[in-house]
């Protein structure tokens, strides 16, 4: 019966182990995240950053209670020249126990709990700004993987077309419809597109390995992008005030908690410095025997006749240090202020942060919509272009600069889409509200 429960414990642990270790066949924008909070290796160390300080706030609990040591010293003695001329040795060992116990210190031992629960918060908050920080750079890797997949379609798409081109553009050649020179300019503009589907795949691949090294994943391991489908929905939110935006992220965002309570913790190393020109009184306390070999009494005899006890107060009062105590003080004040001013600037520079994220998106968003209109009419104009350079009535170079023209739009609304899809994320991150594109 036991070794049925020992067998069905270890398929229960490894059936465990093989899930944690299960990737996903498709890799959507939710995916990544779950899958690398659980996985980089910034986030364990941050988490065992907090076990640390979780583990100093039990230490800092314990200084409230009496300390216990035991000591045992056995010793040898030799007497040589005795005045009778015979030898003596003797052997002997003492016993005891002590312990002592802070009575009162100014209040440094509580302040001191209360700064480690402080900062044991701090670091929760800390886990929290390096899971955000993480979930940011994850977004903007995605989006960059999105970007660059379309961007590529888009290419391969405009190759396709300069390769038909230069086929029927052999046979006008043949029916004395074009130049030579205008041959030469649509091979050229082909290899001009093939280069540019080149970098295009470069840039997906790039993107690809930064995610994969977010990830913590090998460079081997194949990682299957989930493209979802978009539209202007996604692409043309309506965003909220900067104000609201801003209010709420004051509340909610790691990194300004974690201001707030170092505020705290400095006041509380003021108090805890002021304490120096308090007295410290200890309680003490101690027990103990001893033995040795000359006595004619025996061993538990001496144990019993060598038992004693002790009890006693001590006072510390400080008179003078050699301003040691002052400038404690006067540093930690400063420190205080330090901690102030670091607020301050948290808020500033969160404020900068979402200033700019909030207007890129605004950009982004009116970029997107002029590049969609634009996008519309050169495909129009192209196709004119196209049929009236078929009928002989365009130049090679016309239709050329219309097929660039329209390419270059193509690019700009691309990336004014993943811009916008980006920045409004962005913002819902600062909000601390679910990211999530599908």
């Amino acid at each position: 019966m036991k070794i049925r429960i020992i067998l069905i414990s270890l398929l229960v642990t490894v059936s465990t182990c093989v899930r944690a270790q299960e990737k996903p066949s498709q890799w959507d924008l939710t995916g990544c995240i779950n899958y690398a909070l659980e996985n980089n290796i910034q986030i364990q160390k941050s988490k065992i950053t907090l076990d640390e300080s979780s583990i100093t706030t039990k230490q800092a609990k314990a200084q409230l209670f009496p300390n216990l040591s035991a000591s045992v010293n056995q010793s040898f003695t030799n007497r040589p020249l005795l005045e009778n001329g015979g030898t003596a040795n003797s052997y002997t060992g003492s016993y005891g126990l002590s312990s002592s116990m802070t009575l009162f210190n100014g209040g440094k031992t509580v302040k001191n709990i209360q700064q480690q629960k402080l900062q044991e918060e701090v670091n929760q908050y800390l886990l929290a700004d390096t899971k955000k920080s993480l979930e940011m750079s994850i977004l903007q890797t995605y989006l960059q993987i999105l970007y660059a997949d379309e961007s590529v379609k888009i290419n391969q798409a405009t190759l396709d077309v300069s390769t038909y081109q230069l086929t029927r553009s052999k046979s006008l050649l043949k029916a004395g419809s074009i130049s030579q020179a205008d041959l030469a300019q649509l091979e050229s503009q082909l290899s001009s597109d093939k280069y540019q589907l080149v970098v295009s795949e470069n840039n997906l691949s790039s993107n690809k390995l930064a995610l994969k090294q977010l990830l913590e994943l090998t460079v081997n391991e194949d990682m299957n992008i989930s493209i979802p489908a978009l539209d202007e929905t996604d692409i043309l939110k309506p965003l909220p005030s900067l104000q609201s935006i801003y209010e709420t992220s004051l509340t909610v965002m790691p990194q300004l908690k974690s201001s707030r309570i170092n505020t705290q913790i400095a006041a509380l190393e003021t108090s805890k410095a002021k304490a120096g020109y308090l007295p410290t009184v200890n309680l003490n306390a101690s027990a103990g025997t001893n033995h040795s070999s000359s006595s004619d009494y025996n061993f538990n005899e001496q144990l019993k006749n060598g038992l004693n006890e002790g009890i006693g107060l001590s006072v510390s009062i400080p008179i003078f240090n050699n301003r040691e105590t002052k400038s404690t003080v006067e540093k930690a004040r400063l420190e205080e202020k330090n901690s102030q001013l670091n607020l301050i600037d948290a808020e500033k520079n969160l404020l900068k942060e979402i200033e700019s994220v909030y207007q890129d998106a605004i950009s982004a968003q009116s970029q997107y919509a002029a590049a969609a209109e634009k996008v519309k009419a050169l495909q129009t104009s192209y196709k004119l272009v196209e049929q009236q350079y078929n009928l002989g009535m365009k130049n090679t170079l016309e239709l050329l600069t219309e097929k660039n023209n329209l390419l270059a739009a193509q690019q700009s609304m691309l990336q004014a889409k993943y811009m916008s899809i980006m920045n409004t994320q962005l913002l819902n991150i600062y909000q601390d509200m679910p990211v999530e594109i599908k």
